[in-house]
């Protein structure tokens, strides 16, 4: 209304563009300035024109207008098909790197949806997306990939190799590592992120010591400092064994690789939404998925002080 008032210049010609009479117009700014307890239109001169305190008001609020323009615009594009919001969570292993290209893609659509991210380690990426706290899961576990009303595809493989700081005692023991081997010295080992249950232990052996940390990130500045010994996932570790920060040990067991998935709530009630099927589409390339397992973003995984390594060529 004050800004047809004010480009207008009369309270005729403003009640004749917003169809309405002119005493219904003169009523409704009343009501605006008696609420306000300011005088929003000068109408002594000849022209209608806008107080201080009207040209204030209406430079504020055109913010305003253009937020009730775009909730408009989101409104009906919601109602084609598109989520308001979609919940994503990576395992901490997953490459965030190659997670927010994909974010700056989708973002490219102008979708209206909303994406949130979530990370959770282990057995807690599974629980988010089977509670329903998210909508689309990166990094199950393979054999943790069967819920009712999920579905699951394969998403690529993580080898794990065991590795230790050059001075700590085991990288000195030049033959196979034995149980006993490991036993005499502590665990670094990351926390199952899940609410409910038990939650899962890897690679710990019963009666060790154990220094458990929030992260992957965190363990692996833990084994470059020496304080303690573990298995870590090839593409985080490589670079810091190619500087000779770390050190590989063979050990006398299997080889460790993790078999990751890639799920998604499926109702049976209802098709995905534009948003989650678009998501779906990228996994389906195998660029995709093998960046998605492939090497973390190098800010994510270099150590500070006298452990920073050289940044790798990706």
């Amino acid at each position: 209304m004050l800004t047809t008032i004010a480009s207008s210049g009369s309270m005729a010609a403003a009640a004749r563009r917003l169809g309405v009479v002119p005493s219904a117009l003169s009523y409704r700014l009343r009501q605006m300035e008696d609420n306000l307890d300011v005088l929003l239109v000068d109408r002594a001169s000849r022209r209608a024109q806008l107080t201080l305190a009207g040209t204030e008001l209406l430079r504020a609020s055109e913010h305003l207008l253009n937020e009730l323009d775009a909730v408009a615009q989101r409104v009906k594009r919601v109602a084609t098909g598109w989520e308001a919001q979609l919940i994503i969570v990576a395992d901490g292993l997953i490459n965030t790197n190659t997670v927010f290209e994909l974010f700056e893609r989708f973002y490219e659509l102008g979708a209206p949806t909303q994406l949130k991210l979530r990370v959770e380690t282990m057995t807690g990426t599974t629980e988010s997306l089977s509670s329903g706290q998210s909508d689309l899961a990166l990094g199950i576990v393979s054999e943790a990939a069967q819920y009712a009303g999920v579905r699951s595809a394969p998403l690529g493989q993580i080898e794990f190799l065991f590795a230790v700081a050059p001075h700590h005692p085991l990288a000195r023991v030049d033959v196979p590592l034995s149980n006993a081997h490991r036993l005499a010295h502590r665990a670094v080992v990351v926390a199952d992120s899940a609410a409910r249950g038990p939650g899962q232990t890897v690679g710990i052996l019963q009666g060790q010591e154990v220094l458990t940390v929030p992260t992957m990130a965190h363990k692996l500045q833990a084994q470059l400092r020496g304080l303690g010994c573990g298995y870590l996932p090839q593409p985080l570790a490589q670079p810091f064994i190619d500087a000779g920060q770390l050190v590989v040990k063979a050990v006398d067991q299997p080889a460790r690789i993790a078999r990751m998935a890639y799920a998604w709530r499926n109702p049976i009630s209802a098709a995905p939404g534009q948003a989650l099927s678009w998501w779906l589409a990228q996994l389906k390339s195998s660029a995709t998925r093998d960046a998605l397992v492939g090497l973390r973003l190098a800010a994510a995984a270099q150590p500070t002080g006298s452990y920073r390594a050289a940044k790798p060529t990706v």
